[in-house]
Formats: structure tokens, C-alpha cells, sequence
């Protein structure tokens, strides 16, 4: 008879090819209740998923009664996103969501990451029924009132699997009780993007305002108190999902190095159009960590006539094409300040000088970079019509360095091939 070696638990150092394989027990110490062999390497989204969902399945057989999975990490890193994933996969588990059990008595100073503010009572009693195979009251917290309106019952899943949600998922109080530890984490960069976008929706709070909060407690508590504790998990996982896919209703912006002339421009213009100039100033941010020769994602800072706007931009290359989406929100100075408490640091300045023509189908720019003595002519054009399908509101837009020229009028294209071919 073929001897099983499924779960890899008389061999914990063997690590087969097969994805699979690669999940492997152990017994715990003083237990009778086995855990994975923590997996060195950091796993993508994807991967991870897969190895967290073998590891639930080896977990169930082998140990008794509810099998606790821990998922954590910092506010807007994909926590959700990866427990509804496994949810979808896996639909007779059970998710627990910390946020649930925010005490909005012990919120201070507008810090909702404070590890204080977790009704660590309310969750222990919780677990400790579902381990007796009660049925438990989950709180359920409302976030625009910051308070909780109610309970909701949450039986034994068949699959005797719970999945805890949160930044605190692996704290002290929580790991011992916990047979499966997952961390997932993002950059910085997209982390700060994703939970703008996350607490607009959520909490209806404005951009600046979110962004404050994240420099000022969110990133302070998560460097104090949640990365520590991210260590300890069984698998390690980093969300490269990048927050700019998928941008709808946005503005076509194509640029050229050729030289052009006012009068080529007011050629193909409306006799209506509308001629002006300006100065911009952009503070070019490096990311924490980035690699500042091989970084294709700065942090963009622009200031115009006093007002500041923070510009999210990641670099796409698909040859031929550099496709370079943008978020645009507006902030006041201050935040730079905030940014690079985060990490970031200020990579170059550049002053940049614009002559604008436009009217009301597109905008035709010829920009001047000062440090860089460099000109260049861009074309932006909405596409409102063409997708009209789809919803997203401004201040959303691509910048196409290069992009197919059906996307444009008739009447524009001799002038992009004139000037891009």
C-alpha cells in the first residue's frame, strides 16, 4: 500500500514542486493540534491564495473543532479582497471582521488604527462560543456614525473554518488562539491610493483628509504595532494589484518631443478656442524603498498659482505603447510634510512653463521643462462619448505617451501623425 504523504507532516523540511506540496505540518509544541511550517518565501496574491486554501484544507483534517485563520495588515493592503476570495472559493467558511468590533468610546484624537479601540472582550467571547459550537452575536459597526447599530447572528460553518479579518488579526491576544497566520501587505504607494479610494466610498471623507489620517496616525500605528506582528505569520503574501487598472471615462494625452509651431496648432483649433499660459512647479516624490534608477512610480506634487495637487502615476510599458494613468486630488502644502514622514523622499523639482490652446472637444499644450531645457507638444482629448457606458467621475484620466490613433477625431489625425511618426 502507497504510504501518504499528503500532508507532509513526518517530513517538514521536504518541499515538493507541486503547489499542493508545498503546504506541510507540524504538531505544535505542548498540543496535540498541528499548524504549517511557516513558508520563508513571499508569495504573490495569487500564489498565496491557493497555498492558504490548501493549508485550510490540511488543517481541517488533521486538527479537531474550529479551524481559526488569521488574515492582517496594513489598512488598504487587499485583507478584504484575499478573505472574499477564499470566501468565494470556499462558501462554508465564516469571516470575521474586525472592524466590527471598533469601541468608538475609545477613539482618541481621531485615531481609528489605535490598537485600543478593538473590543477585544466582545471578540475573545465570540471565538470562545464558536469553539463550543454555539451559534455567537457578531457586532456590526457603522462607519459614517462610528458606532455600532446592531448584532448578527453567525453559526459553526460546516467547514468548521473561521477566517478573523483585520490590521490586528495577528496581535498578541489573538495568535494563540489562531492555527493559520497570513499577512498581506502592498507598497506604501498603492496601499495610500487603494484606501483613499476605500474610506471615500466608506466614510465619505475628503482625499486631503484621508491622506492626513494616513500619514499622521494610520502609517505611525501600523509601523508601531501591526508590522511587528506580521512577522509571525505561517504565509507572507504581497498584493501587487495596482489601483490605477481599470480607470474609466478618462482624458487621451499624447506627447511628442517634435517641435510645433503656434500657428500648426491654431490651424486644427476651433476659431472659438481659448489661448493661455502658465507655470507649474511638480515635486517629484520617490516612494519608501523604490529604487530611484529603476522606479516607474513617482509621487507627484504639482503647485499652480499657490494651489497643490497630488498626482498618483504608475508607468505602464506595452511596447510601443508607455501608458501612464493618473489620480489627481487636491491638497494643501502641508501634506508634503505628512509624505515624507511616510518615507517618501523628494527626488527633483522641475519647473515647467505652458502654452495652452483649447475649446471644448480637446486641449493642445506645448510645455517647456526648465532644469531639463526640454519642450514637448501633448494632445489631450476626452473620451466621454466612447464610453459612456461606464461610470467613474473626474478626476480620473490616462496619460497615452503613445496610443492608437483611432481613439481620436478624424480631423486630428494628420496632425498626430505629422508630429509622433
Amino acid at each position: 500500500m502507497a504510504q501518504d504523504t499528503s500532508s507532509g507532516a513526518d517530513s517538514p523540511r521536504r518541499r515538493p514542486g507541486l503547489l499542493r506540496d508545498q503546504v506541510q505540518l507540524v504538531k505544535k509544541k505542548d498540543s496535540d493540534r498541528y499548524e504549517i511550517v511557516p513558508i520563508e518565501d513571499t508569495l504573490s496574491f495569487e500564489k498565496g491564495f491557493f497555498i492558504v486554501i490548501r493549508a485550510c484544507q490540511l488543517l481541517a483534517q488533521k486538527n479537531h473543532g474550529i479551524i481559526l485563520v488569521g488574515v492582517a495588515g496594513p489598512s488598504g493592503a487587499g485583507k478584504t479582497v484575499f478573505t472574499e476570495k477564499v470566501l468565494n472559493f470556499m462558501p462554508s467558511i465564516a469571516v470575521i471582521t474586525m472592524d466590527n468590533y471598533n469601541d468608538s468610546s475609545r477613539i482618541i484624537d481621531g485615531n481609528f488604527d489605535d490598537p485600543r479601540l478593538t473590543d477585544y472582550d466582545t471578540l475573545l467571547e465570540n471565538i470562545r462560543g464558536l469553539k463550543e459550537g454555539k451559534a455567537v452575536q457578531v457586532p456590526i459597526y457603522d462607519f459614517k456614525s462610528s458606532s455600532r447599530i446592531g448584532y448578527r447572528t453567525l453559526e459553526v460553518p460546516s467547514s468548521r473554518i473561521v477566517i478573523i479579518e483585520g490590521i490586528y488579526a495577528l496581535s498578541e491576544k489573538l495568535r494563540p488562539l489562531i492555527d493559520l497566520r497570513v499577512s498581506v501587505t502592498g507598497g506604501v504607494h498603492f496601499d495610500l491610493v487603494k484606501r483613499v479610494f476605500r474610506d471615500i466610498q466608506r466614510v465619505g471623507q475628503e482625499p486631503e483628509e484621508i491622506i492626513h489620517q494616513i500619514s499622521e496616525t494610520v502609517y505611525p500605528m501600523y509601523k508601531a504595532f501591526i508590522e511587528p506582528d506580521l512577522q509571525t505569520a505561517h504565509i507572507k503574501i504581497i498584493n501587487k494589484f495596482n489601483p490605477f487598472t481599470g480607470f474609466q471615462n478618462p482624458t487621451y494625452i499624447l506627447k511628442s518631443t517634435r517641435p510645433v509651431t503656434v500657428d500648426e496648432i491654431k490651424a486644427v483649433m476651433s476659431k472659438e478656442h481659448t489661448e493661455t499660459t502658465e507655470e507649474t512647479y511638480d515635486i517629484y516624490l520617490l516612494p519608501p524603498g523604490e529604487d530611484p534608477d529603476a522606479c516607474q512610480s513617482y509621487l507627484r506634487m504639482r503647485n499652480r498659482d499657490g494651489k497643490y495637487n497630488l498626482m498618483f502615476e504608475e508607468w505602464v510599458t506595452d511596447s510601443p505603447f508607455i501608458i501612464s494613468p493618473r489620480i489627481t486630488f487636491e491638497v494643501s502644502v502641508r501634506l508634503l510634510g505628512g509624505l515624507m514622514a511616510l518615507g517618501y523622499t523628494i527626488a527633483t523639482i522641475l519647473k515647467r512653463s505652458s502654452h495652452i490652446f483649447y475649446d471644448d472637444r480637446v486641449c493642445v499644450k506645448t510645455d517647456w521643462l526648465e532644469q531639463l531645457n526640454r519642450k514637448y507638444v501633448q494632445v489631450l482629448f476626452h473620451l466621454i462619448q466612447s464610453f459612456a457606458h461606464l461610470s467613474l467621475p473626474t478626476p480620473f484620466f490616462f496619460c497615452f505617451h503613445c496610443i492608437p490613433l483611432n481613439v481620436f477625431p478624424q480631423s486630428w489625425v494628420q496632425f498626430i501623425i505629422f508630429h509622433t511618426s
